[in-house]
This record gives C-alpha cells, structure tokens and sequence, in this order.
C-alpha cells in the first residue's frame, strides 16, 4: 500500500489569505522601524561602534562594567575612534553603542518574526502553492540584506573611517525592495487579486512613473545621507546664493559629480523632490472631477497630504541644520508617501 503525502500547501482560502495579510504586515511594520533606526543610527554616527558582531549567538550586550571596557577597548583600536572620536569615554561609547547594537537585533528580530510564522502557515497548510516561493524569496533577501549591512560596515573599519555611500544607499535601496514586495503581497492578500480596481491608462502609468520617481529620490537620500550633504548648503530654495551651485560639475569625470559631489548630490535630491511634490499635485489635481473608487481616491487625497508633509519636513531638515529627531522623521515621510504609492498601484489596474 502506497504511503499517501499530504501537501504542505492549499487552495486558496479567503481566512488564511488574510491571516497571512496581517503577518506580512506586522513585519512590513518591523522592516519601517528598521530603516528609521537605521537612519538614526547613520545621523548619530553610530554606525560603526560595534566592530565584532557574531551573527548566531551575538544577542547579549555587554552585562557589567568588565564587558563594557572590554567591548570598549576593541573601539579603541578602530580607526573611528583614532581619527575621529579619539578621547571619548565609556558613555560617550554607550550612547552610540546602543543605536547600533539596536539596530542589529531588530534586523535579527525581523528574521524571526518572518520565519517562525512562516514555518507554522506552512505546517498548518494554510499557504496557497503560488505563495510559496514569493515568501521563500523575501526570506532570502532578508538574508542578503543582513550580509549587505555587514559589508556595508566594513567600509569603515578600515584607514578612512567613514561608510561608503554607494554601500549604504545599497543597504538602503535593497530594505526599500524587501518592504515594497512584502507590502505589495500583503494587500493582494488582504483584498484579493481578484478585487483590482480598474482606471484608466493616463492614471496608472502616472501612478508607476511616480513611484519610480519617488524610489529614485530615496536612494539620493541615502547619498545625501553617505556623504553628510545635508550640513552643507543650508538655504532653500538658493544654494549658496545660486540656484544651481557653481561647483556642480568640478569633479572629474563627469559622472563622479553624481555621487561623490556633495553639492550635486544635495542638488539632485532637491530638484527630485520637487518633481515628485509637482507630479503628485499634478495627479492630485488631474483627478479631482473624476469619478473615482473610494479606495483610489482616499489613496490620492492620503498621497497628497503625505507629499505636502514630506516637502515640508525636508525644507525643514535642511534649514534647521539636520537635527536627528526630525531628520529621522523626514525619511519616515519619505517611507509613508511611498507606502501611499505603493497602495495605489497595487488595486488600481489598466481597464
């Protein structure tokens, strides 16, 4: 008699859908807060206080004062503290230590968080077959975001302390990845593939060039961010008196400008910022007299107010000489107008 196998999947089922929506979503939120404390972490310089990290059994932060200079000590060594940090002491090294070492349990944190449940919908056979290897693949990037972090430290441990900013918008853009593909997997379970709602062309190719813009103008934050640009020309809507700065194109070659520029990178980011907060007014505009689902349009009204938040706290951020509190909520915003986004082209389909 032949051995029967039950399958770990199964067919579609509108409750478990929904139980799995609600599981990507937490971690969705988890993946958020990590990319805001990591971006605390990069504003308070925080980055690279911890030069051991055991990936398995690394959890515990030091526990007594013996720990704590001992950990202390291996910073002495790192070329962030002879350079730059030289003289600090045991709670100056605390203060910074924290954000990172925070940083890196959530990351850990989020890992659990995805696989646990996972193994449990798919013990229970609650996960339909076509879902399977989306789930596998975020798990796997999950993982490669993880190896990318740790690479991306490591451009600093060396003779010139600071992190690469190709590295960290990396880093960066590839926690955007992970974020928009669970997101976007999580709201086609919540509401159904089969629950789309159609639109015309003009609005659904003006939805995808928005997100690919507003995509574009994260990851020039994150140079922004790599180089420290936004210390620098603190005036708006002038840059040093100039509406393009002189300096725009001084770096050879041509290219170089555009990441390794601090004025062409803060130029960059500026006019893709405008062109985002223009097109999304545009849209906003352009569909005020149409008739609309409710869903679409509460979207496009929730992507209007989050453009005009966001543009507000960047002019903010840069005026205000980047304070870390509000800098940290400005990538926020920008998280939030593209989380909007991201909401829009998931239930909106070409009619």
């Amino acid at each position: 008699m032949t051995a029967m196998h039950t399958p770990l999947t199964s067919p579609a089922n509108p409750t478990h859908d929904r139980q799995i929506a609600v599981w990507l979503f937490v971690c969705c939120l988890m993946v958020y807060s990590m990319v805001i404390l990591g971006g605390v972490t990069r504003l308070t310089g925080s980055g690279l206080s911890m030069v051991e990290w055991d990936p398995i059994f690394g959890i515990l932060p030091p526990l007594d004062e013996a720990s704590w200079n001992t950990t202390f000590d291996l910073y002495k060594q790192s070329p962030e503290y002879q350079k730059i940090n030289v003289g600090m002491d045991l709670d100056g090294f605390k203060s910074i230590y924290w954000f990172e070492y925070s940083h890196r349990v959530l990351g850990r944190s989020i890992g659990t968080m995805f696989l646990l449940p996972f193994l449990f919908f798919l013990a229970k056979r609650q996960i339909r077959r076509p879902l399977v290897p989306k789930l596998v693949g975020m798990f796997v990037l999950g993982g490669l975001q993880g190896v990318l972090g740790w690479y991306m430290v490591k451009s600093g441990l060396v003779d010139n302390p600071h992190v690469s900013q190709y590295r960290l918008t990396a880093h960066l853009g590839l926690a955007i990845l992970i974020y928009a593909y669970m997101f976007h997997v999580a709201l086609g379970l919540w509401f159904g593939e089969g629950a789309r709602i159609p639109v015309s062309q003009w609005l659904r190719r003006s939805i995808t060039l928005l997100s690919g813009l507003a995509l574009v103008t994260i990851l020039s934050g994150g140079f922004v961010a790599g180089l420290k640009a936004g210390h620098a020309y603190n005036t708006f809507p002038l840059m040093d008196g100039h509406w393009v700065p002189e300096v725009i194109f001084m770096q050879q070659p041509l290219w170089r400008n555009f990441f390794e520029n601090i004025a062409t990178v803060q130029f960059d980011h500026r006019v893709l910022a405008i062109l985002v907060f223009i097109g999304v007014c545009a849209l906003w505009l352009g569909t005020l007299g149409s008739q609309l689902n409710v869903q679409i349009r509460m979207g496009l009204h929730a992507l209007m107010a989050a453009a005009v938040l966001q543009v507000t706290l960047g002019i903010s951020t840069l005026l205000l000489h980047v304070p870390v509190a509000l800098a940290a909520t400005h990538q926020a915003g920008a998280l939030l107008l593209f989380s909007v986004l991201l909401f829009v082209s998931q239930r909106a389909v070409h009619e």
